[in-house]
């Protein structure tokens, strides 16, 4: 995984040279052979799309904002998929998804077994030259997969919430500028552009993260959840998951599992717990009085803050919203977080079902 130094010089790199041609397309094959984006069986390139505007589909918003930064101003057309507020882990998509699916040149999803009904739908929709995309299988080795209570390893399903880990969604978005960038070389300059400065955006999240966690006592960098879409996020920067509420078959959890994180709760001296405001959870919240901690019920994974066309609607206003309710409510100061440009790089146009 890069570092975020690393993945700046990568960015400026490409940048330049991408400049450095007066038009990408009449570079000499052997220049796009070392310098194009490299094909992995997760997420391979489709070859270029001349004529028309290139036509993205995604699946959960996070991803959606993720492809909106790097494509703004290029024409490029994203079709988000999985409504806001929906659980993208049980999402069926509808049949009238798969005409969206038959016109789409790239399909984003995360992958690691997240969407595999859309994944499914999308391999049968799947016109001559289009390509899955699957960001997080891409960016992760197998043996870095994270398996827990909520995601058991005789499952089958690694926890997929990669997109928490300003780290690992930087990965996310040098995936994406290079499959667009092949999928539509004419607008190769703009990707580029695109993505190095979302890049320094998402430096500035990593260490806005670092130094706020910094502010909480170690013993209190501790998140139990309604659902489990921190893991990734908590090995970064040194957090502990200690539990989750929502167990791996998505019911409520049985009287035993809730008198032991109860118990948990009581032993760790946590000074709040954290629920879901798309799914409120009763669970939660009488474990919040019972041991007198603080409930907060406004943590999302998925579903962006406010509605399509609002400023803070944007994987960079999730990401800052989400941290600084944990880094506040666990006695921490946030100022560095709040003090965050999220703004996108440009206008964002992609279409997000509500």
């Amino acid at each position: 995984m890069l570092s975020p130094f690393d993945r700046l010089k990568a960015a400026l790199l490409m940048f330049f040279l991408v400049v450095g041609c007066a038009n990408i397309v009449a570079c000499s094959s052997d220049d796009q052979a070392d310098e194009g984006p490299s094909s992995t069986s997760s997420c391979p390139t489709r070859t270029a799309v001349t004529g028309r505007p290139l036509m993205i589909v995604t699946t959960v918003a996070p991803i959606t904002s993720l492809v909106a930064n790097i494509a703004a101003g290029s024409g490029t057309v994203i079709q988000g998929i999985v409504p806001e507020g929906t659980n993208s882990h049980t999402y069926e998509p509808p049949p009238s998804v798969a005409a969206t699916l038959e016109d789409a040149d790239i399909v984003f999803i995360n992958g690691l077994n997240l969407e595999e009904p859309t994944k499914t739908l999308a391999k049968a929709n799947a016109q001559d030259g289009s390509v899955i995309c699957e960001l997080g299988t891409a960016t992760l080795p197998e043996d870095e997969w994270i398996y827990d209570f909520s995601f058991p390893k005789e499952g089958g399903k690694p926890n997929p919430h990669l997109w928490t880990d300003p780290q690992m969604a930087g990965d996310y978005a040098a995936l994406i500028r290079d499959a667009l960038t092949a999928a539509d070389p004419t607008h190769a300059t703009q990707y580029a552009e695109n993505y190095a400065a979302f890049a320094l955006k998402i430096d500035a999240i990593d260490q806005a993260v670092a130094q706020a966690t910094a502010t909480i006592s170690e013993d209190q960098r501790q998140l139990l959840t309604y659902h489990d879409a921190y893991a990734y996020f908590a090995r970064t920067y040194g957090w502990t998951v200690i539990g989750a509420i929502q167990p791996s078959s998505f019911e409520e959890p049985t009287p035993k599992e809730i008198a032991d994180l109860m118990d948990q709760v009581t032993s760790t001296g946590v000074k709040a717990i954290f629920g879901s405001e798309v799914f409120p959870s009763t669970v939660l919240e009488q474990i919040g009085k019972e041991t007198g901690v603080r409930y907060v019920d406004v943590l999302r994974d998925d579903d962006l803050i406010g509605g399509p066309g609002d400023s803070d609607h944007s994987w960079l206003g999730l990401m800052r919203f989400n941290y600084v309710t944990m880094v506040e409510a666990l006695g921490g100061d946030a100022s560095a977080l709040k003090s965050l440009d999220t703004s996108d790089v440009g206008p964002d146009t992609a279409n997000y079902p509500q």
